[in-house]
């Protein structure tokens, strides 16, 4: 049987509906079961508040609608099916959408085919963590009123191009430029109506914004006046193929036969493969991999994972340093995988969005509580997109809790108490505010308040080294900060500052033996480093190589 036979009698046997569900069970098999972490890393950094105040906030602005819905599915990638699920649902809509505006006839299977291929292009941008859900509600609105205004009258456009501006932001040119394609040209004044439109909003409405962003859908990437090509191509493409449905030119009949069913077929695929393949960064991802489970405590996945591959990073090296230290193998294990330097158990200061993150999670279970609170802090702050954070703000409220600081950590907590899923975490914190009794009865927070400095220091991270130290001597049962103390001494090739408090670790560090890190250690000190197959010799001759300390 011919191949556009087949292609035809499967989609008539089963129904262009079957085909898109099975798309859309496809993305939520994907985001599940191969990319849960990035639902995580676009969780943690915004923080959506159930109340009229922030709704009014984000429809103040065109695009704000979006936006408030994008962070309305967002906020229940928390629980990673939930969110996987909805996000296969937004992907299906899209490509409904798509269908719907070409409005196919039944005959048509190969252009159903194409109808994939602008969603197949947003799974693609996906791929960049920092590009928004609302982008893709953006997109959502202006088609949905494409749908909804077809076969109205043309002059209702003067008040809904407006309306669509708002919703949808300055993707309503899609609206605009859809319209005329259906309608004919002789109503391109749609398109003028909307340029003047913007031009109105830009110059009376939105003072405080760039130009630029009155005309492009900067809001939707979390980075600043910066946006990738691809959201550009996106509605291009829904352009494209809507023009295309409606057999205006030589290619729309080339896909009503056996060559456009092959190249529409050839197309689905081949855009799924490049945006799966070129679209996901495996060491960017393997990154907020390494940092999802650092949040959620799975410490032997961790450890497990980078036996077989680590990205050569700090950030990498101080994930799978916590993870050693939290499952006591850091002074056996330590430099067995891969040390970035003097950085790889704990990064200096660097006003980024994920950078910190690890650091922070470091000083919060050394007992260091204030720089814990900092680095949480200043993650915030360098959202570029002045959103909040869910997980930055209940770390915040817990170490203003354990300092004491009562009223400032009740202002955090009301704020996760307008949330659903840091809800009951904040009715139930709340009960500990004041009463210092149970804070120290808290098998958590009393025990930090047990462990941080009973005295103020000055923070210097070119002394890491002697602040840890510090921090042992302030409580000696600080088991992971002797770990990270003799640590620290032999990643800044202290060997002297090592061999003289190596006695620390017989004496309070509870091992049965000499951890066989610190023995394969001082052979190379004893050898100056002449052992061969010893982990710490090869980590100072790399480091020497590349003009490290060691």
């Amino acid at each position: 049987m011919h191949p556009v036979s087949i292609m035809k009698t499967f989609i008539s046997k089963y129904g262009r509906w079957g085909l898109s569900v099975l798309f859309g069970i496809g993305v939520f098999v994907f985001w599940f079961f191969f990319y849960p972490h990035a639902l995580n890393y676009q969780e943690q950094y915004q923080l959506f508040l159930w109340t009229s105040d922030y709704l009014a906030e984000r429809l103040s602005v065109p695009g704000g609608l979006a936006d408030w819905l994008g962070e309305f599915v967002v906020q229940f990638y928390k629980v990673a099916w939930l969110g996987s699920m909805l996000l296969a649902v937004v992907f299906l809509l899209f490509h409904r959408a798509t269908f719907c505006v070409m409005r196919l006839r039944n005959t048509e299977s190969a252009l159903f085919l194409l109808s994939f291929a602008p969603a197949l292009l947003l799974h693609w941008l996906m791929g960049d963590p920092s590009v928004l859900l609302g982008y893709a509600m953006a997109l959502l609105l202006a088609m949905c009123a494409v749908w909804l205004m077809e076969g109205r009258w043309r002059l209702a456009d003067m008040g809904v191009v407006p309306l669509v501006y708002w919703a949808a932001g300055p993707l309503a040119w899609l609206y605009a430029v859809l319209r005329v394609v259906k309608c004919g040209w002789r109503h391109s004044w749609i398109l003028l109506l909307l340029l003047v439109v913007q031009m109105v909003a830009g110059r009376f409405l939105l003072t405080q914004w760039p130009l630029v962003m009155v005309f492009a859908p900067m809001q939707y990437y979390r980075i600043p006046l910066q946006m990738p090509a691809l959201m550009w191509v996106i509605p291009l493409v829904v352009v494209f193929c809507v023009m295309e449905s409606r057999n205006s030119g030589r290619l729309g009949r080339w896909l009503g036969g056996w060559f456009g069913g092959l190249l529409a077929g050839g197309l689905a695929v081949g855009l799924g493969w490049v945006g799966i393949s070129k679209g996901y960064d495996r060491d960017m991802y393997e990154l907020i991999w390494q940092d999802c489970q650092v949040r959620h405590e799975r410490w032997d996945a961790i450890i497990e994972r980078a036996e077989r591959y680590q990205v050569r990073t700090a950030f990498s090296s101080v994930c799978v340093n916590l993870a050693l230290s939290q499952q006591r193998q850091l002074a056996e294990r330590m430099f067995e995988f891969y040390q970035s330097g003097t950085d790889a158990l704990i990064m200096p200061r660097i006003r980024d969005l994920t950078s910190m993150l690890p650091s922070s999670e470091v000083f919060w279970r050394l007992g260091m509580v204030n720089s814990a609170q900092r680095y949480m802090f200043d993650t915030q702050e360098s959202i570029l997109n002045g959103k909040k954070s869910g997980r930055c703000t209940k770390r915040i409220a817990e170490c203003m809790i354990v300092n004491g600081h009562y009223d400032a950590a009740r202002k955090q907590l009301n704020l996760l108490k307008k949330t659903l899923y840091y809800r009951q975490w904040a009715k139930e914190t709340e009960q500990l505010l004041g009463n210092d009794k149970r804070v120290e009865a808290h098998p958590l927070y009393g025990r930090l308040r047990k462990l941080r400095y009973k005295e103020n220091y000055l923070f210097s991270y070119s002394e890491i080294d002697k602040m840890l130290g510090l921090l042992f001597i302030n409580n000696q049962e600080n088991r992971m900060a002797l770990d990270y103390f003799l640590g620290q001494l032999l990643l800044k090739g202290d060997l002297g500052g090592f061999q003289q408090y190596l006695s620390w670790a017989q004496q309070y560090g509870g091992y049965s033996y000499m951890p066989v890190g610190y023995q394969d250690a001082m052979k190379c000190i004893q050898r100056q480093g002449n052992v061969t197959g010893s982990p710490y010799a090869a980590y100072a001759k790399r480091m020497m190589q590349e003009g490290g300390e060691p």
